[in-house]
């Protein structure tokens, strides 16, 4: 189950985002589907086409599977996904 706590160590492609922050003003407000992940973007289907943003200097608003939403800084995000959810599990190993 997808949360608040754990978010970061699952995958984001398919949830629905907004982009509540960026360095950017043309980027902000932008809203729809995650439909792939980089290091360093998030590539993100919106009703006017895809749009590609940058994970840092920019505040994502995802939408979790249970409809509650979470904000994530997208500095903590700039890792190649698979490392960034393997990152966060062997945090949690003592």
């Amino acid at each position: 189950m997808i949360t608040p706590q754990n978010v970061l160590r699952h995958e984001l492609i398919g949830m629905d985002i907004l982009v509540s922050g960026a360095a950017n003003p043309d980027q902000r407000g932008l809203s729809g589907r995650v439909i792939d992940e980089t290091r360093n973007l998030l590539v993100i289907e919106t009703p006017n086409g895809v749009r590609r943003i940058p994970k840092m200097h920019s505040i994502f608003r995802v939408r979790l599977p249970g409809r509650e939403t979470v904000e994530i800084d997208g500095s903590v995000m700039v890792l190649a996904p698979e490392k960034r959810i393997n990152l966060h599990e062997k945090k949690r190993i003592p």
